[in-house]
Formats: C-alpha cells, sequence, structure tokens
C-alpha cells in the first residue's frame, strides 16, 4: 500500500511536467531524491519556465504531501504589505490593522511555503526569514510572542542573487541558506523539440468541449522550433490558447500563433545599424520589456481593453495587468474605441466574425 501512494504521489507530481530535453530530464530525475529531504530549495530560472510547478512536484512528492502548499508571490506584494501578508500581525500594529491576522507561514505549519522572486523581499523581511530558516522562529508585526513553525521553504528566482549580494541589496547570509539546494529550470529555447510536446499538451488541455483536436501545420512547428520564446512556457501556452480562439480551420497555421517574428523565421533578422550591448541583465532586461509589451497590446487588443477578461486570460491579477498597462503607456479605452464608435464594444471578435461571415453567405454578387 505504501508503495502505491508514493507511485501516486509521483504520478500526481510529474503530471503536469512535460519534456524529453536532456536538461529538463535532469531536473525531473533529482525530484524524488530533493523530495525525500527537508531542507530549504532554490529555484533558479527566467520567467515563465515551470518554477512553481517544480516546486509543487517536489510538495507532492514529499513527506508534507497531504499538508498544504502556500505560494507567494512576493514580487506582487508592496513592502507595507508582505511581512503583514507572511508572518501575520497584531491587531493594532500599524494604522489599518483593525484585527489580529495569520500569516501565510502558520497556514503552511506542517507543509511547503513557496517564496516566488524571493529577490523582492525588503531587508527587514530577509532578516525574519533568516531567522524562519535558522531557528524555525518567528514574530508576527506588533507581537512579542515567540512563534514555533514546523514549515519546509522552498524559494524561487529569475534573478542572479549574487549580482544582487554585490549590490547590497540581497543578504549574502540568506542566500547560502536558500541554495542548500539548487534546481535550475532550462529556457524553452534549449528545450529543442520540447516546444511541440508542450505545444501539443496545451491543445489537448485548452480545446473547448466538444470541438475537435487542432493540428499545427509544418510551417507552425517550423515557426516555431525557430523562436526564442523569451517568455517560456506560460508564453508558449498563452499563444497556444489564442491559436485555438483565431483558427478557423482544422490545422493551426503561422499567422494564428499571432507572433510577428514568427513571419521572420523567428530571429531578429540582419540589419547595418550598429547593435548596442550593455550587460547581460540589461540585455536581458530588454528583450522582457519587449515582450511584455507586445504581449499585452496583443491582449488588450483580443479583449477590447477590458482589462478583467485580459487579467482572466492571462492568469494575472488585475491590479497587476493594470500596472503594466500603466508602465508601457497602454491604454485599454485605445482598443475598445473603435468598436464603441460602430456599437459593436459588446461583442467579442469571435462574434463579429461569425456574424460577418454569416452576412457574406447571404450576399450575391
Amino acid at each position: 500500500m505504501e508503495d502505491l501512494v508514493a507511485r501516486l504521489r509521483e504520478a500526481k507530481a510529474s503530471a503536469k511536467l512535460v519534456g524529453k530535453a536532456p536538461a529538463f530530464q535532469q531536473v525531473i530525475e533529482c525530484l524524488p531524491r530533493i523530495a525525500t529531504s527537508d531542507v530549504t530549495a532554490l529555484v533558479t530560472g527566467e520567467t515563465g519556465t515551470g518554477k512553481e510547478l517544480v516546486a509543487r512536484s517536489i510538495h507532492y512528492l514529499s513527506p508534507r504531501a497531504a499538508m498544504p502548499f502556500v505560494p507567494v508571490n512576493c514580487g506582487a506584494l508592496p513592502d507595507t504589505l508582505l511581512e503583514s501578508e507572511l508572518f501575520g500581525h497584531e491587531r493594532g500594529a500599524f494604522t489599518d490593522a483593525h484585527a489580529s491576522k495569520c500569516g501565510l507561514i502558520a497556514l503552511a505549519e506542517k507543509g511547503t511555503l513557496f517564496l516566488d522572486e524571493v529577490e523582492s523581499l525588503s531587508p527587514k523581511a530577509q532578516v525574519t526569514l533568516l531567522r524562519v530558516l535558522q531557528d524555525k522562529k518567528y514574530r508576527a508585526i506588533g507581537s512579542t510572542v515567540e512563534r514555533t513553525v514546523d514549515v519546509r521553504v522552498i524559494a524561487a528566482t529569475n534573478a542572479p542573487l549574487e549580482e544582487l549580494i554585490e549590490e547590497g541589496t540581497f543578504r549574502s547570509d540568506l542566500y547560502y541558506r536558500l541554495k542548500v539546494l539548487i534546481i535550475h529550470m532550462p529556457p524553452l529555447r534549449d528545450r529543442g523539440r520540447d516546444i511541440l510536446l508542450l505545444a501539443n499538451h496545451f491543445l489537448k488541455k485548452h480545446i473547448p468541449q466538444g470541438r475537435e483536436l487542432l493540428h499545427l501545420s509544418d510551417a507552425a512547428q517550423s515557426a516555431m522550433l525557430a523562436y526564442d520564446w523569451p517568455g517560456n512556457v506560460r508564453q508558449l501556452e498563452n499563444t497556444i490558447v489564442r491559436a485555438i480562439h483565431m483558427c478557423r480551420a482544422k490545422t493551426i497555421d503561422v499567422q494564428d500563433l499571432g507572433i510577428p517574428a514568427m513571419l521572420t523565421n523567428g530571429r531578429a533578422q540582419p540589419t547595418d545599424e550598429p547593435v548596442e550591448y550593455g550587460s547581460f541583465r540589461e540585455m536581458k532586461q530588454k528583450v522582457v520589456e519587449s515582450f511584455e509589451s507586445d504581449y499585452l497590446k496583443q491582449l488588450m487588443q483580443e479583449h477590447q481593453g477590458n482589462i478583467t477578461r485580459a487579467a482572466t486570460a492571462a492568469g494575472k491579477d488585475r491590479r497587476d495587468l493594470g500596472k503594466m498597462l500603466k508602465k508601457y503607456g497602454i491604454d485599454p479605452r485605445s482598443y475598445a474605441a473603435l468598436l464603441a464608435r460602430l456599437g459593436l464594444a459588446k461583442f467579442s471578435y469571435d462574434e463579429l466574425f461569425n456574424t460577418l461571415e454569416n452576412l457574406m453567405r447571404t450576399i450575391t454578387f
């Protein structure tokens, strides 16, 4: 029976980890060993590579599997709220603390606390987390009572923590506590034909019930293999979701994928203009910002500027999406303006397309 339970845990943990690339398989193979240990682990890798999935897999393979897995996106919480959310607070600890609140670390008792974007922790929160890792103890904000916690911490980052240590924004002692076990997630561009394996996985996952399964054309497959995927697996999944809704045939072609760079074989074209290079971090930031800007514009176009629907489709918090739109100077209202002028703002693009298609069938020339 225990062996069966172990195999069921392993199946549940690895169900969403799709890939055969050697670098990815190395990650998969080490997960059971990491899960049996109870020490802190650090998952590194670019945005969208699947760091949280790996953390969940470790949890479900571990002896803590029956207890809570509590994810915290440190980058999505302002400094003023982060410590309160993580460690809780007492009534009257600050202006809006009208009642005591239990922190997420307490909710993860006997389970796993996953800290994504751990580099975003404030200096004070870093000190408190270090105490938790060293002594398994912490204090809620405004409390004099020291609490003991039994929790495994898995952290994740897409930032070069060693550089942040040199800059003085991340504690070296916390870094060494976190990196007892390191798992590096390879970027999608380095995983070869895993791109197609994942694409077909997402096609099956997101195809509407009752609709015939779509397939990728040879041209679409070639374009996807040539593309760099700066947003990694998350970008690929969003691209497939878009293609499912935009494709009008049984086969998805390059145009349905909605990524202009794919029409030029996925790579930047040669140019006589001088190219300015900066540090790796600067150049990476430019690529990420370019992807985010293009993605947000496409998202707004598809959802006619409706932030709520766009946030749901993107899997992001509505407020976070609003901040990103503001960051790139994208006005959602401009994407609804044309439809509003035509009196069609209440319709989706799919509904408009179907209406026009039916209308064209009734017209004789």
